[in-house]
């Protein structure tokens, strides 16, 4: 986790705790990689390990985060990747979530 003490990110992490059994859980702020002020809070990285995941599809799992973080999502979050896996998932995995692509820059107000 990074920068804990990042209201935004201290929310997600809070509500993420509270509302799934994790057994692993990474909040990452990446909104330095993208074209956004310094200090922003508006691009995160979830990985979140936990049985809550078990029987549900990618669909269901996104839902469950979605439905957790709904009121950080309706205000100044712009994107979430979120990599959600059943205990045993992240390990066929080797506990490693995907990288995060880099920004292409730019933003939808720019002028072609």
């Amino acid at each position: 986790m990074q920068n804990s003490n990042a209201p935004i990110q201290s929310a997600i992490e809070k509500k993420l705790t509270d509302g799934f059994q994790a057994a692993h859980l990474e909040v990452a702020n990446e909104s330095h990689m993208h074209s956004v002020p310094a200090n922003s809070e508006t691009h995160f990285k979830v990985t979140l390990v936990s049985e809550d995941f078990a029987g549900k599809n990618r669909v269901k799992r996104h839902q469950a985060i979605y439905g957790a973080l709904g009121r950080e999502l309706q205000g100044g979050v712009h994107a979430l990747a979120l990599h959600l896996y059943t205990p045993e998932e992240w390990q066929a995995r080797n506990e490693v979530s995907p990288a995060s692509p880099q920004c292409l820059g730019g933003s939808k107000h720019d002028k072609a």
